[in-house]
């Protein structure tokens, strides 16, 4: 029997079927009471569904309500009530005239790069809004992304978010939301329950879809799609133009490396031109000058400098019941070798065997240390004596450091650093992220920001680690940052194949 023309609790009468999903059906209804238009979602019960299960879909329709409704944010829906129709909780929203961004790329099949940048950025506020709440989606995807008839965008259907500090609806192993857009780190381990970043790699597989036309991990199946999320590399962006950098950043398989949503909103404002663009005129000569690390009179004397490269992302997937280290040549490069996840594992230093130069490398040695460097790119000494390995526009460069930190702990170093010396040192300096992360099995800081050149803005990387005999390094790479997806395949490949004669 239709429900058309019906009135769910005495007041809202249902007036035409706008959509329909997994957990029910949303109409757009007549709000008797206060004569204005609402959206109704009617909760959908499956037949022979047990008690149990049933009443967890009530549940988590009454937090979808709650969810929405501790946001207050204009990308994100309003919810006005819940009430209860023959038995059954429904939802009483905001009523927003629109197509879903789904409809949107199904008949159009991709967005410009400005077009997608206007979405992402109202996705990403309205993230930041509910994360700030203490709420995570869960389930962002395009389908759940309403473009609004006025131009209005924003995020619904918060049917399986989750709050801080309420109890999981999910079985023991159970995965929640699409599998096309669930996170690396939530296939690889059932039991690694969800955090913001998921819901950012999220929004960086919507994005990619919205200018590629495509999913970056499109297979034939679920399980191939879900294996390819958790190991494999993307298709190379195309048509993103300047949202490349942000897509990439979003789709880094480590979520504490992962771009936050911070930064994502500052550069999709830079990109659709709605916010101010930084100061770019510092006073040091543009060029191998750029290439310096900031901070750096609090680092620590140094014994000697070769060629620098990026922290490798050491991913640990567990997919069709296979456990294994999947070494990979960075978030968007190819995969290199995979090793058993355990403590007979090698560790690519000493005598142990490092993976394959890829095509168009060769080996950079000084000191003790040799590491995978692009053809072309050549030793430079800069101001203090330190080597570094330069590409041909002289703009970029590659280091690895051998350092003596104040302490063995190189996150709190930096911070500690970073106000007195980073910022002041470094024109239009601003934190991208600073995180523990592990270099090799041990403990490791990962810190990437970026700052004022005399021409263009640059960004910069380094991982800091000890090897085995307590010796500590720093990896460093800085360039353009609008080519960052550019060079950042070169520097990841360096770490994956530093060989340390003291072992790393």
């Amino acid at each position: 029997m239709s429900d058309l023309g019906r009135l769910v609790a005495g007041r809202y009468l249902l007036v035409e079927r706008v959509g329909s999903g997994g957990m029910g059906t949303v109409w757009r209804a007549e709000d008797k009471l206060l004569g204005r238009h609402v959206a109704v979602k009617k909760l959908r019960i499956p037949p022979h569904l047990h008690d149990d299960e049933a009443q967890t879909l009530h549940e988590r329709t009454r937090r979808e309500a709650r969810s929405a409704a501790r946001i207050a944010h204009p990308n994100v829906i309003v919810v006005h009530d819940v009430v209860d129709d023959e038995g059954l909780p429904c939802i009483v929203m905001e009523y927003i005239p629109s197509v879903t961004l789904s409809d949107v790329l199904k008949q159009r099949g991709s967005l410009p790069p400005g077009e997608a940048a206007r979405i992402g950025r109202a996705m990403a506020a309205a993230l930041r809004a509910a994360h700030d709440a203490g709420v995570l989606h869960r389930d962002v995807k395009p389908a759940n992304v309403l473009l609004g008839d006025d131009g209005r965008i924003v995020l619904t259907d918060f049917g399986i978010a989750m709050e801080s500090g309420t109890s999981s609806l999910t079985k023991s192993g159970e995965l929640i939301g699409s599998i096309r857009y669930l996170a690396p780190e939530r296939l690889r381990s059932a039991s690694t329950g969800p955090g913001p970043a998921s819901d950012l790699w999220a929004l960086g597989a919507t994005l990619y879809q919205a200018v590629e036309g495509r999913h970056p991990f499109h297979r034939d199946t679920p399980i191939e799609i879900a294996y390819a999320i958790a190991t494999d590399s993307y298709e190379p962006l195309r048509s993103a133009g300047e949202l490349a950098p942000v897509i990439e950043g979003l789709l880094v398989k480590e979520p504490e490396r992962r771009m936050d949503v911070h930064e994502v909103e500052r550069r999709l404002g830079d990109v659709t031109g709605t916010r101010t663009a930084p100061v770019d005129a510092p006073t040091r000569p543009e060029g191998a000058g750029d290439l310096v690390p900031p901070g750096r009179k609090g680092r620590g004397k140094r014994r000697r400098t070769v060629v620098g490269a990026i922290v490798a992302v050491t991913v640990a997937a567990c997919v069709a019941g296979g456990a294994l280290w999947w070494v990979k040549a960075g978030a968007d490069g190819p995969s290199s070798h995979a090793a058993r996840a355990d403590s007979s594992a090698p560790s690519p230093s000493g005598g142990a065997s490092l993976p394959p130069l890829p095509t168009g490398y060769h080996l950079a040695t000084d000191s003790g240390f040799s590491v995978p460097v692009q053809d072309g790119w050549t030793s430079k000494t800069l101001p203090g004596g330190e080597v570094a390995y330069i590409d041909p526009s002289g703009l970029v460069g590659l280091r690895v450091n051998v350092v003596h930190f104040a302490g063995t702990d190189p996150l709190q170093h930096w911070r500690e650093t970073e106000e007195d010396q980073t910022r002041r040192d470094n024109p239009g300096y601003e934190r991208v992220r600073m995180s523990a992360t592990t270099f090799r099995g041990r403990p490791a800081g990962y810190w990437e920001f970026t700052f004022a050149g005399r021409a263009r803005k640059y960004r910069a990387a380094e991982l800091a680690f000890a090897s085995a005999d307590g010796t500590q390094y720093v990896v460093y790479l800085s360039a353009p940052d609008a080519q960052w997806h550019k060079y950042r395949p070169a520097f990841d490949t360096a770490v994956n194949g530093v060989h340390l004669s003291n072992s790393a």
